[in-house]
């Protein structure tokens, strides 16, 4: 297989460090160089708790993109840095493999347009986890069936945006299947405010933030005298490396940009 050429963006997040490994541990990927905030100059294998690769490390993302010429970035940072690497990256001929959530409409449209106008591939994902992938399609699926559909979505006490990109991934499918429909009473009120979460297209989404949880999401179905259930849960962030394998081998032959990972996983 062909050797693909990688940055990464992010090296010392906890997903940021697992991709690295990942790199690390897979023959036909090479990293060619690291964006972050500080270290200019330096090793990668000369930062403590960093993998044993000796890419150089590049706080002006232009110059790490027209010195090492890569194929994929791949971005573990935030909304902000995400979307400001992704148009750069398409720019510079990168195909970017963003992990960030926080992407608005008009975001992914810019993009979209810049992808197709440069020819290039980019993969935009909520969530790299497959099972996460696989519950947002068995959703989607159940959709068809149960029109009374709550999504809760938990997560680490260090995330920044709520609801989840996932669960809002979850409930843009669960909606292109089902009529919008208000649930529960029609004289229902809070007695707190937020008491029965967000709400999108009738769906209600509650989000939990804890300390020691990493990713995890329920879907409830109910129906007349029954309860459907679909779970799944990410324990340790290792769990989202197969999705970014997946992304960045695919990315090499897409020419558009794809936002979710349900949409290159049959």
């Amino acid at each position: 297989m062909k050797q693909i050429k990688i940055v990464v963006a992010g090296p010392r997040g906890r997903m940021g460090k697992e991709a690295l490994t990942l790199i690390e541990n897979t023959e036909h990927f090479s990293l060619v160089g690291v964006i972050d905030r500080i270290n200019e100059g330096k090793k990668v294998n000369e930062i403590k708790g960093l993998p044993n690769l000796d890419a150089i490390i590049y706080t002006d993302a232009i110059q790490c993109f027209q010195e090492t010429a890569p194929d994929v970035l791949i971005d573990l940072t935030t909304p902000e840095i995400g979307r400001y690497h992704a148009e750069l990256a398409l720019d510079y001929g990168v195909r970017p493999v963003v992990g960030t959530t926080g992407f608005s409409k008009l975001d992914l449209e810019r993009l979209s347009k810049l992808a197709k106008e440069r020819q290039i591939g980019a993969i935009i994902a909520p969530n790299f986890a497959i099972g996460a992938i696989l519950l947002m399609k068995f959703s989607q699926m159940a959709a068809k069936y149960f029109k009374d559909i709550e999504i809760i979505e938990l997560h680490h006490d260090q995330k920044l945006d709520a609801p989840s990109g996932t669960a809002i991934k979850t409930a843009e499918l669960i909606s292109s299947v089902r009529e919008s429909k208000k649930q529960g009473h029609p004289n229902e009120h809070e007695t707190i405010q937020g008491a029965r979460g967000a709400e999108f297209d009738g769906i209600h989404i509650h989000s939990v933030r804890l300390p020691g949880l990493i990713a995890h999401q329920e879907v409830m179905f109910g129906g007349h005298g029954q309860l459907l259930s679909i779970r799944h849960d990410s324990f340790n962030r290792e769990s989202f490396m197969s999705g970014v394998k997946v992304s960045v081998e695919t990315v090499m032959n897409l020419e558009v940009l794809v936002y979710g990972l349900e949409n290159i996983i049959e």
